[in-house]
């Protein structure tokens, strides 16, 4: 197992039976559910990110399987660089990094910066090694990890170059063309579609793109207002266009993943 680095002074942590702890005495609590957060000072991760009621109604809705086709087309092509390290970048509630542990016979890492994701991520009981911590500073030694996952998440492509080692990849995930398409032409007017973007991403090499779409039949109220407050649509949609798909007891929509592999120089 690779070690976590110290967030203080960057040295190795030790596990023992209820904290992981540096040379330099900084200590970090291992959580009942088998996490340790490794975020300091104000960024506590009780605070930032998602909060109870969201991470909970995340992790219901993913495990009804919605996104699992287009998932499993993930898992696949990491399974096919048969890595012996996996960091899941931004693991949310683990729907992603247990499938991942489901398929790879590697060491697998997963964190975020919400405490509450990650405490829902650990009580899962895969065989992966759950933290908090922010992507911008990622506790993890340079060069160590063979693969990175990184689904509908913001992007750090320095830290992605550090971890990473050369002849790695990084595997990105962002909505595709048609994502939801069916949702949004429900809220507005002129809906648009997604641009599909393969940014240039220096130490990088992008060996393929393509997309995984799949319909998805949301048969309750509650799924479809779960699916609306995973996206940044939520934020921006006025209350009197939020009424319309609040008053939706189904909804037949499009999952279209846009999958990007990068290679490592």
């Amino acid at each position: 197992m690779k070690s976590l680095l110290c967030p203080v002074c960057k040295n190795e942590l030790s596990k023992n039976v209820n904290a992981m702890r540096c040379e330099n005495s900084h200590s970090f609590d291992i959580a009942k559910e088998g996490y340790v957060n490794l975020l300091t000072g104000s960024k506590s991760g009780n605070l930032i990110g998602d909060n109870r009621d969201m991470a909970r109604s995340r992790k219901n809705f993913l495990d009804k399987g919605y996104f699992e086709t287009a998932a499993q087309a993930v898992c696949l092509e990491l399974s096919s660089f048969n890595p012996s390290s996996v960091l899941d970048i931004c693991c949310g509630e683990g729907y992603y990094t247990q499938l991942i542990t489901q398929v790879c016979d590697a060491e697998v890492y997963g964190f975020d910066i919400s405490k509450e994701m990650v405490r829902l991520a650990a009580k899962r009981k895969c065989d992966a090694t759950f933290f908090v911590a922010n992507m911008s500073d990622i506790p993890l030694a340079d060069s160590s990890i063979d693969c990175a996952v990184h689904l509908f998440a913001p992007f750090c492509e320095k830290e992605f170059l550090r971890v990473i080692k050369p002849g790695g990849c990084l595997i990105s995930v962002c909505p595709g063309a048609d994502h939801l398409w069916e949702m949004k032409s429900a809220l507005y007017e002129k809906p648009y579609k997604n641009e599909e973007i393969c940014p240039d991403i220096e130490g990088f090499t992008l060996t393929k793109a393509f997309n995984s779409t799949h319909t998805a039949n949301l048969t309750s109220g509650e799924d479809i207002d779960a699916l609306f407050k995973m996206t940044p649509y939520y934020y921006h949609t006025s209350p009197k266009d939020k009424e319309k798909l609040f008053s939706l007891d189904s909804l037949e929509t499009t999952i279209d993943f846009y999958i990007r592999i990068y290679l490592k120089d």
